[in-house]
């Protein structure tokens, strides 16, 4: 209340049907849903991988998603009260106060707690929060890259401590760059290349191989097995054919509607947004060469090869047999799957 003097920011004006026309605004709202979730950082995997076997992750995956809308909606009232309460004060209207990014956290924030009755509290306690959040995603982080490369190789995971504390550290120092006199500015490029399109890539990919090439009535078959229960028609028709293309769309807009790299009046040089590309194609490329060298290594026909790299390697067996499944559209059935073999 103590920021909401006279007026209520948290009304301030947005014309919906203008919203829905910025496809800029889908794309950072789907990029800040992964971010938040840690969906395609391999984050969520990791961690899962440390749950018991029959651990009931349907429920967990509701409560997580539930926590993080609420948290998200109960944030967003935070910081237009701020934004609103610096308007105020300055009598300027409140898109002439809104920024984004390290501006909003350590100028604007710090500005509006100065002004609060017992200010050296308030700021102790939002620094204090800070730090801890960013330790947190930090250790969430690298536990994706350590855990999967320990499972990968046993000498890293014989040698994890040394292995964890050689990633922090490395991290550390790769990190010292974005302190430095143009640190914002390599700040900005990353977090614009490196968490942008590049992870919705990701996540579209996953979704790919694990309703297509692994077949949701095998995903569902595995999640049955584990909880004792099938996923409904509606989840599988989410994973199979609304969240691939919705991502699909998404990433295209978000590379068709790419603009050069600027940070407040400061535009990025053509070399710079190369850099950033060369960064997000560093991850996104992986998926697509791995195919390709897997394809041109396969003996046979198209279509042969073709089946063999989209068959799991138990079923490898049966594509060289002949015995390749085809499948064909079929009306949707209340009980069925809208692909059945033929």
């Amino acid at each position: 209340l103590r920021t909401c003097p006279l007026h209520w920011p948290l009304l301030f004006r947005v014309k919906p049907f203008q919203i829905t026309t910025m496809l800029h605004v889908w794309i950072d709202a789907a990029t800040q849903i992964f971010y938040s979730l840690g969906a395609g950082f391999g984050v969520l995997i990791a961690f899962a991988s440390y749950n018991k076997f029959d651990n009931n992750c349907y429920r967990d995956a509701l409560l997580t998603s539930t926590i993080n809308c609420v948290t998200s909606f109960i944030s967003g009232f935070a910081i237009f009260s701020i934004l609103g309460y610096m308007a105020h004060e300055h009598k300027v209207k409140i898109e002439d106060v809104a920024t984004e990014g390290a501006g909003l956290v350590f100028i604007l924030y710090p500005e509006a707690i100065s002004t609060l009755s017992g200010s050296t509290f308030w700021a102790v306690v939002f620094f204090i929060m800070l730090l801890t959040l960013g330790i947190d995603s930090s250790m969430g982080g690298m536990e994706a890259v350590i855990t999967g490369l320990a499972d990968d190789f046993q000498i890293l995971k014989q040698h994890r401590k040394l292995f964890t504390f050689g990633v922090s550290f490395g991290t550390f120092l790769l990190a010292l760059f974005c302190i430095t006199n143009g640190g914002i500015y390599v700040l900005t490029l990353l977090d614009t290349f490196a968490a942008g399109t590049s992870i919705l890539f990701a996540v579209l990919m996953e979704a790919i191989g694990v309703s297509w090439f692994y077949g949701v009535d095998r995903f569902s078959e595995d999640i049955q097995q584990m909880m004792g229960f099938k996923p409904g028609l509606y989840w599988r028709l989410c994973w199979k054919f609304v969240s691939p293309a919705f991502l699909l769309f998404v990433v295209i807009v978000s590379i068709i509607n790419f603009k050069p790299l600027t940070y407040d009046d400061y535009t990025f040089p053509l070399w710079a947004n190369r850099i950033g590309w060369g960064i997000a194609l560093s991850s996104m490329i992986l998926v697509p060469a791995y195919i390709i060298y897997k394809f041109m290594n396969v003996r046979g026909t198209f279509k042969e090869r073709l089946a063999y790299c989209i068959t799991p390697e138990n079923e490898h067996q049966l594509v060289a047999q002949g015995n390749v499944r085809q499948f064909k559209w079929i009306p949707l059935q209340v009980c069925g799957s809208l692909f059945l073999p033929a």
